[in-house]
């Protein structure tokens, strides 16, 4: 038979087959897309086909199944680009939800996004929606936010208004929130105010679809079992959807939506569709929620960390002083000792010469200068006893409290990390606080100094021994010989460095001033400091 059609040649030419166009040419040499693109839908392979089948010829039978099969195939991959060009959009459309409510900190815009998105035309095309939020006390669903219109007329407005300006939905939410939101819940006053139920009240629908976590299609609402006739009378419509809003468990609200002016339904892919909606937005709401919180508490902190400023610089003036009076009077009774022996031995020579000995003008200058030091030095000593501080009863846990809320403040982005270990209940310690608090601080600023650029510090109290514990480690890599062997030393360490002199004054305040203090090299890498505090007065108190 010879054919019409050109489905039994594997090449032709442009002028064998008028159902290629011209910018199909590559059909032109490709028989198989050439016979599933064009050629089972040409009239002249359809003539083939009849006259193989008159013909009685045996691959007619099977040319016309596979005929069949391929029509049916091509059906459903149509029918599958369909569904997926459906997908694309809705997940297009999900994508800028998202991408907005990401951005969004402040609850009010994060609540126009969402709502926006659920009646917006460009979104899911809702006629109205009502948002629930649960209290603090999560007890009850209280009304919040109402969008959409009351009636047709108003419907029709807005419908014609969005139509004319051809916004994008970020465009519609942004213009929502700075000029329509304080109207709209004005507008919905009355229903939001009605629109309040208990969590405790399990077998309400709303509250059902909160604990079970999935959305609900209402539909008769004044006839249906489970729905509260208060409910349906409420928001006026017999159909609507109930979105649970959930994030990371704890529940946050429902979203209520309706076609309440142009009544009409809504199918279960519309719920699907919206059901993906809830996570964003009620994790995003739930962020926002937060950060108002913590707007809050900010502010709070603010005012707090002011006044904590100014006790903080007089308890920094109150440690100079007492750090001076430390150097002055350990240099005065250094200095009183020899000048003591001096001025006494100069005293008993002057009782074995006579008047006239030529020696007396030297030593009576001796002693005469030796008297104007030691005077000197009692003013000294006089004014190194008025800058000591007083010993008194402290918390502990307080104090190191403090220490880790100014250190806190200053490694904040720096990659330091400062842990706080406190334990409960700790009974007050007789201390002198201010040369504790400025030898721990001391400790902590030298580690934080040494600890370029990251690194971990502990802070922590214990009890242990009748005695109160504070415990300081570090993961320095500290040097063979630096700064913090000064704690190391028994004594002085011969370095003009101040840093060094410092420590060492801080060591001699430590011991002094409590049962024990140690200086450990940690297994690896960094040092740890253990202070114990006796709980008995007499023990830690010094004149």
């Amino acid at each position: 038979m010879q054919a019409e059609c050109c489905w039994t040649k594997e090449v032709i030419t442009a002028g064998e087959c008028q159902c290629i166009s011209t910018d199909e040419t590559d059909l032109y040499t490709s028989l198989e897309r050439r016979f599933l693109a064009k050629c089972i839908e040409c009239p002249l392979f359809v003539r083939d086909q009849a006259r193989l089948t008159e013909e009685e010829n045996a691959a007619a039978p099977i040319l016309r199944i596979l005929i069949a099969e391929i029509t049916r195939n091509k059906s459903k991959l149509n029918t599958l680009v369909g569904f997926l060009d459906s997908k694309n959009l809705e997940i297009q459309f999900l994508h800028e939800i998202v991408s907005v409510l990401q951005t969004s900190l402040e609850l009010d815009e994060v609540l126009s996004v969402a709502l926006t998105a659920i009646t917006a035309g460009k979104g899911f095309g809702m006629n109205r929606a009502f948002l629930l939020l649960t209290n603090k006390e999560r007890t009850h669903l209280k009304g919040y936010l109402g969008v959409g219109p009351k009636n047709y007329q108003e419907a029709w407005e807005i419908w014609e208004e969005i139509s004319k300006a051809d916004l994008s939905l970020r465009e519609m939410a942004t213009q929502f929130h700075q000029t329509k939101l304080s109207a709209e819940k004005t507008k919905f006053h009355d229903i939001l105010e009605r629109l309040s139920f208990p969590m405790s009240d399990e077998g309400h629908i709303l509250v059902r679809s909160l604990n079970e976590r999935r959305a609900i299609l209402v539909r008769d609402a004044s006839h249906h079992p489970e729905v509260d006739p208060f409910l349906a009378e409420t928001i006026g419509v017999d159909t609507f959807l109930i979105l649970p809003l959930i994030s990371r468990n704890r529940h946050i609200g429902v979203i209520l939506a309706d076609n309440f002016i142009t009544r009409k339904p809504i199918t279960p892919q519309d719920m699907s569709f919206m059901e993906t909606l809830t996570f964003p937005v009620a994790f995003a709401i739930e962020r926002a929620s937060l950060y108002e919180h913590l707007q809050e508490d900010l502010e709070k902190l603010t005012a707090a960390n002011a006044k904590l400023h100014e006790q903080q610089e007089l308890i920094v003036r109150m440690e100079k002083l007492a750090l001076l009076g430390k150097i002055t009077s350990s240099i005065a009774h250094s200095i009183r000792n020899p000048l003591t022996v001096i001025g006494g031995f100069a005293r008993s020579l002057l009782k074995n010469i006579s008047e006239y000995d030529p020696k007396r003008e030297p030593l009576e200058n001796i002693v005469q200068k030796s008297k104007q030091l030691e005077d000197v030095l009692s003013e000294v000593l006089g004014y190194a006893d008025s800058v000591f501080p007083a010993m008194a009863q402290w918390d502990v846990n307080r104090m190191a409290e403090t220490i880790y809320q100014e250190l806190s403040r200053k490694t904040v982005g720096s990659g330091i990390t400062i842990s706080l270990d406190l334990a409960p209940d700790l009974p007050m310690v007789y201390l002198d606080y201010r040369q504790i608090a400025y030898c721990i601080k001391k400790i902590l600023s030298i580690s934080l100094k040494a600890m370029q650029p990251a690194g971990e510090i502990y802070l922590g109290t214990r009890m242990a021994n009748d005695c109160i514990v504070v415990e300081i480690r570090d993961t320095v890599c500290h040097p063979e010989r630096e700064a913090h062997e000064a704690f190391l030393d028994s004594g002085m360490t011969g370095s003009e460095d101040d840093c060094d002199m410092e420590l060492s004054f801080c060591r001699v305040i430590l011991e002094n001033y409590s049962k024990s203090f140690t200086v450990e090299r940690c297994a690896g890498q960094g040092k740890r400091y253990l202070l114990e505090l006796s709980l008995q007065k007499e023990e830690s108190e010094h004149e």
